[in-house]
């Protein structure tokens, strides 16, 4: 009994991701237009009307990626196509690049939905200033 539950666990393999029942090399062989039949309407749009822009980025970035250079865009507006999955972009959240490896499971979102513009509010004490008791203090 004890070796046929570990041929079982030895049998199942990590499932393959699928994007709308083709897999991610079915995907990267068609074109960005193609693709876009495969994803919801309002990305399928932009995509139509964009298809130019992504093209030249996916190329630009496959250059920059053989010079071992990084990819970092300020185009937060570009939908995800499948030639990006595997790719290390940094994108720019309005003050930095935050680098962002594009996974399979992102295909048809935008580049900005995973560089956060407005950061999580810390809370602490208050600063110089901020109340009448500290406002005379030594800024020091």
């Amino acid at each position: 009994m004890e070796k046929e539950a570990e041929s079982k666990t030895s049998e199942i393999k990590r499932k393959e991701f699928t994007y709308r029942g083709k897999t991610i090399d079915e995907l990267k062989k068609l074109d960005v237009r193609e693709f876009s039949k495969y994803i919801k309407s309002k990305p399928r749009r932009s995509v139509l009307r964009q298809f130019q822009q992504i093209e030249n980025f996916v190329s630009r970035a496959k250059i920059k990626a053989e010079k071992n250079k990084p990819i970092r865009t300020h185009q937060r507006e570009l939908v995800i196509v499948p030639e990006m999955v595997g790719m290390k972009i940094a994108i720019h959240d309005g003050r930095t690049f935050v680098p962002t490896i594009i996974m399979g499971e992102m295909l048809g979102h935008r580049l900005g939905e995973f560089a956060m513009t407005r950061s999580r509010v810390k809370h602490s004490k208050a600063g110089i200033g901020a109340t009448k008791g500290s406002k005379f203090k030594a800024k020091k």
